[in-house]
Protein backbone atom coordinates (compact mmCIF):
# COMPACT_ATOMS: atom_id res chain seq x y z
CA UNK A 1 0.00 0.00 0.00
CA UNK A 2 2.47 2.70 -1.08
CA UNK A 3 1.29 6.15 -0.06
CA UNK A 4 2.85 8.56 -2.53
CA UNK A 5 2.44 12.33 -2.42
CA UNK A 6 -0.32 11.99 -5.00
CA UNK A 7 -2.11 9.30 -3.02
CA UNK A 8 -1.94 11.43 0.12
CA UNK A 9 -3.29 14.46 -1.73
CA UNK A 10 -6.08 12.40 -3.26
CA UNK A 11 -7.08 11.13 0.17
CA UNK A 12 -7.04 14.65 1.58
CA UNK A 13 -9.20 16.02 -1.19
CA UNK A 14 -11.80 13.32 -0.70
CA UNK A 15 -11.80 13.70 3.07
CA UNK A 16 -12.71 17.37 2.94
CA UNK A 17 -10.32 18.48 5.65
CA UNK A 18 -10.39 15.43 7.92
CA UNK A 19 -6.66 14.95 7.64
CA UNK A 20 -5.92 18.49 8.69
CA UNK A 21 -8.00 18.05 11.82
CA UNK A 22 -6.64 14.65 12.80
CA UNK A 23 -3.64 16.07 14.61
CA UNK A 24 -5.88 17.20 17.46
CA UNK A 25 -9.02 15.13 17.18
CA UNK A 26 -7.24 11.81 17.80
CA UNK A 27 -4.61 13.00 20.29
CA UNK A 28 -5.97 11.23 23.36
CA UNK A 29 -2.72 11.11 25.33
CA UNK A 30 0.79 9.72 25.46
CA UNK A 31 2.18 6.82 27.42
CA UNK A 32 3.79 7.40 30.81
CA UNK A 33 5.64 4.09 30.72
CA UNK A 34 8.58 3.19 28.52
CA UNK A 35 8.02 -0.51 27.95
CA UNK A 36 6.06 0.06 24.74
CA UNK A 37 9.03 1.73 23.06
CA UNK A 38 12.14 0.25 21.55
CA UNK A 39 15.47 2.05 21.93
CA UNK A 40 15.07 3.46 18.42
CA UNK A 41 11.82 5.21 19.27
CA UNK A 42 11.51 8.69 20.67
CA UNK A 43 8.90 11.40 20.89
CA UNK A 44 9.32 14.02 18.21
CA UNK A 45 10.96 17.16 19.66
CA UNK A 46 9.74 20.67 18.94
CA UNK A 47 12.43 21.18 16.31
CA UNK A 48 11.70 18.24 13.99
CA UNK A 49 14.11 18.56 11.05
CA UNK A 50 12.56 20.07 7.95
CA UNK A 51 13.25 16.95 5.92
CA UNK A 52 12.11 14.48 8.58
CA UNK A 53 8.91 12.49 8.92
CA UNK A 54 6.92 11.86 12.09
CA UNK A 55 4.59 8.87 12.42
CA UNK A 56 2.16 7.74 15.08
CA UNK A 57 -0.20 4.74 15.22
CA UNK A 58 -3.86 4.72 16.28
CA UNK A 59 -5.94 1.58 16.97
CA UNK A 60 -9.52 2.36 15.92
CA UNK A 61 -10.72 -1.11 14.86
CA UNK A 62 -13.47 -1.94 17.40
CA UNK A 63 -13.53 -5.71 17.00
CA UNK A 64 -9.77 -6.19 16.78
CA UNK A 65 -7.71 -7.43 19.75
CA UNK A 66 -4.55 -5.76 20.96
CA UNK A 67 -1.85 -5.82 18.28
CA UNK A 68 1.89 -5.60 17.84
CA UNK A 69 3.26 -3.21 15.22
CA UNK A 70 6.55 -3.81 13.41
CA UNK A 71 8.47 -1.55 11.04
CA UNK A 72 10.94 -3.32 8.77
CA UNK A 73 10.69 -6.35 11.06
CA UNK A 74 11.47 -4.47 14.27
CA UNK A 75 8.72 -4.25 16.89
CA UNK A 76 7.86 -0.65 17.75
CA UNK A 77 4.57 -1.18 19.63
CA UNK A 78 3.47 -4.14 21.74
CA UNK A 79 0.06 -5.01 23.20
CA UNK A 80 -1.37 -1.94 21.48
CA UNK A 81 -5.07 -1.89 22.39
CA UNK A 82 -8.23 -0.46 20.85
CA UNK A 83 -8.58 3.28 21.39
CA UNK A 84 -4.88 3.90 22.00
CA UNK A 85 -2.81 6.46 20.07
CA UNK A 86 0.97 6.31 20.21
CA UNK A 87 3.32 9.29 20.49
CA UNK A 88 4.90 10.48 17.28
CA UNK A 89 8.06 8.65 16.25
CA UNK A 90 10.70 10.43 14.19
CA UNK A 91 11.75 8.50 11.08
CA UNK A 92 13.72 9.27 7.96
CA UNK A 93 11.51 9.78 4.88
CA UNK A 94 11.37 6.60 2.86
CA UNK A 95 9.51 3.35 2.25
CA UNK A 96 9.03 0.92 5.13
CA UNK A 97 7.40 -2.47 5.56
CA UNK A 98 4.67 -2.09 8.16
CA UNK A 99 3.44 -5.31 9.77
CA UNK A 100 0.53 -5.62 12.21
CA UNK A 101 0.02 -8.89 14.08
CA UNK A 102 -2.11 -10.14 16.94
CA UNK A 103 -0.37 -9.23 20.20
CA UNK A 104 2.16 -11.88 21.14
CA UNK A 105 1.27 -13.96 18.08
CA UNK A 106 3.63 -13.08 15.20
CA UNK A 107 2.08 -15.81 13.06
CA UNK A 108 -1.30 -14.06 12.93
CA UNK A 109 -0.62 -11.23 10.50
CA UNK A 110 -3.51 -8.85 9.80
CA UNK A 111 -1.51 -6.42 7.67
CA UNK A 112 1.85 -6.57 5.94
CA UNK A 113 2.72 -4.09 3.22
CA UNK A 114 4.96 -1.19 2.27
CA UNK A 115 4.16 2.39 3.22
CA UNK A 116 5.99 5.48 2.01
CA UNK A 117 6.43 8.43 4.37
CA UNK A 118 7.50 11.83 3.08
CA UNK A 119 8.38 15.01 4.95
CA UNK A 120 5.19 15.30 6.99
CA UNK A 121 3.38 14.23 10.15
CA UNK A 122 1.31 11.06 9.74
CA UNK A 123 -1.25 9.02 11.65
CA UNK A 124 -1.44 5.36 10.65
CA UNK A 125 -4.93 4.49 11.88
CA UNK A 126 -6.09 0.87 12.03
CA UNK A 127 -9.78 0.96 11.07
CA UNK A 128 -12.51 -1.40 9.86
CA UNK A 129 -13.46 -4.77 11.31
CA UNK A 130 -11.65 -8.08 11.37
CA UNK A 131 -14.96 -9.96 11.26
CA UNK A 132 -16.09 -8.13 8.15
CA UNK A 133 -12.61 -8.45 6.59
CA UNK A 134 -12.41 -4.65 6.28
CA UNK A 135 -9.51 -4.18 8.72
CA UNK A 136 -6.89 -1.91 7.17
CA UNK A 137 -4.57 0.99 7.98
CA UNK A 138 -5.72 4.43 6.84
CA UNK A 139 -2.94 6.97 6.34
CA UNK A 140 -3.73 10.54 7.46
CA UNK A 141 -1.48 13.54 6.89
CA UNK A 142 -1.71 15.52 10.11
CA UNK A 143 -1.65 19.18 11.01
CA UNK A 144 1.97 20.06 11.69
CA UNK A 145 2.84 19.22 8.09
CA UNK A 146 2.67 21.94 5.47
CA UNK A 147 -0.80 23.52 5.49
CA UNK A 148 -2.36 25.14 2.45
CA UNK A 149 -5.70 26.76 1.63
CA UNK A 150 -7.22 28.60 -1.35
CA UNK A 151 -8.81 32.06 -1.30
CA UNK A 152 -10.69 33.04 -4.49
CA UNK A 153 -10.49 36.83 -4.89
CA UNK A 154 -10.65 37.18 -8.70
CA UNK A 155 -14.00 38.89 -9.41
CA UNK A 156 -14.50 37.82 -13.03
CA UNK A 157 -13.24 34.26 -12.65
CA UNK A 158 -15.66 31.31 -12.38
CA UNK A 159 -15.48 28.70 -9.66
CA UNK A 160 -12.10 26.97 -9.86
CA UNK A 161 -10.31 23.75 -9.01
CA UNK A 162 -6.67 23.56 -7.95
CA UNK A 163 -4.55 20.53 -8.83
CA UNK A 164 -1.24 19.58 -7.24
CA UNK A 165 0.95 17.49 -9.51
CA UNK A 166 -2.17 16.69 -11.52
CA UNK A 167 -4.36 15.63 -8.59
CA UNK A 168 -7.24 17.86 -7.32
CA UNK A 169 -6.83 19.28 -3.83
CA UNK A 170 -9.47 22.06 -3.97
CA UNK A 171 -12.65 21.82 -6.00
CA UNK A 172 -15.42 24.19 -7.04
CA UNK A 173 -14.21 27.21 -5.06
CA UNK A 174 -16.17 30.33 -6.06
CA UNK A 175 -15.31 34.03 -5.87
CA UNK A 176 -15.12 35.27 -2.24
CA UNK A 177 -14.81 31.73 -0.90
CA UNK A 178 -11.85 30.38 1.06
CA UNK A 179 -11.22 26.73 1.84
CA UNK A 180 -10.15 25.09 5.06
CA UNK A 181 -6.46 24.35 5.43
CA UNK A 182 -5.34 20.97 4.14
CA UNK A 183 -2.28 19.19 5.51
CA UNK A 184 0.13 17.99 2.83
CA UNK A 185 3.66 16.59 2.85
CA UNK A 186 6.29 19.29 2.61
CA UNK A 187 8.01 19.49 -0.74
CA UNK A 188 7.87 20.96 -4.23
CA UNK A 189 4.63 20.87 -6.23
CA UNK A 190 3.29 22.06 -9.55
CA UNK A 191 -0.05 23.74 -8.86
CA UNK A 192 -2.55 24.31 -11.66
CA UNK A 193 -5.74 26.39 -11.53
CA UNK A 194 -8.58 25.24 -13.79
CA UNK A 195 -12.27 26.08 -14.21
CA UNK A 196 -14.28 23.82 -11.89
CA UNK A 197 -14.77 20.42 -13.49
CA UNK A 198 -12.52 21.20 -16.47
CA UNK A 199 -9.03 19.87 -15.66
CA UNK A 200 -7.84 20.28 -19.25
CA UNK A 201 -8.19 24.09 -19.25
CA UNK A 202 -5.32 25.44 -17.17
CA UNK A 203 -5.79 29.12 -16.27
CA UNK A 204 -2.54 29.39 -14.34
CA UNK A 205 0.26 26.99 -13.43
CA UNK A 206 3.22 27.56 -11.16
CA UNK A 207 5.79 25.85 -8.96
CA UNK A 208 5.62 26.12 -5.18
CA UNK A 209 7.82 24.90 -2.32
CA UNK A 210 5.97 24.06 0.90
CA UNK A 211 7.89 23.83 4.17
CA UNK A 212 7.10 21.64 7.16
CA UNK A 213 5.07 23.28 9.94
CA UNK A 214 4.23 26.30 7.76
CA UNK A 215 0.79 27.51 6.64
CA UNK A 216 0.15 29.04 3.23
CA UNK A 217 -2.71 30.67 1.37
CA UNK A 218 -2.94 30.48 -2.41
CA UNK A 219 -4.71 33.76 -3.27
CA UNK A 220 -6.37 33.82 -6.69
CA UNK A 221 -6.35 37.51 -7.64
CA UNK A 222 -6.69 39.82 -10.65
CA UNK A 223 -8.83 39.59 -13.78
CA UNK A 224 -9.24 36.80 -16.29
CA UNK A 225 -10.08 39.53 -18.82
CA UNK A 226 -8.51 42.75 -17.47
CA UNK A 227 -10.27 46.04 -18.34
CA UNK A 228 -8.26 48.42 -20.50
CA UNK A 229 -7.19 50.51 -17.50
CA UNK A 230 -5.98 47.45 -15.56
CA UNK A 231 -4.15 45.40 -18.18
CA UNK A 232 -1.27 44.76 -15.76
CA UNK A 233 -3.60 43.10 -13.26
CA UNK A 234 -4.15 39.78 -15.00
CA UNK A 235 -5.24 36.66 -13.14
CA UNK A 236 -2.52 35.12 -10.98
CA UNK A 237 -2.08 33.15 -7.77
CA UNK A 238 -0.19 34.96 -5.05
CA UNK A 239 1.19 32.73 -2.27
CA UNK A 240 1.32 34.13 1.26
CA UNK A 241 2.84 32.60 4.40
CA UNK A 242 0.26 32.77 7.17
CA UNK A 243 0.71 33.44 10.87
CA UNK A 244 4.35 34.49 10.58
CA UNK A 245 5.23 38.01 11.80
CA UNK A 246 8.46 37.93 9.81
CA UNK A 247 6.87 36.85 6.50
Amino acid sequence: MPVSRRTALRTIGAAGGLAAASGTVHAVGEYEDDERKTPKEKDVPDDVPTLGAAVRVAHFSPDAPAVDVLIDGEQVLAEFAYGEVSPYLEVAPGTYTVTITAAGDPGTVVFDDQVTFESAFYTVAAIGELGAETFRPEILVDAGSALVRLFHAAPDAPAVDVLADGEPIFQNVAFEESTDYLAVPAGSYTLAVTPAGDPETVVDSFEVDLDLATAYTANAIGYLEPPAEFTERAFEVAITVDGDLEA
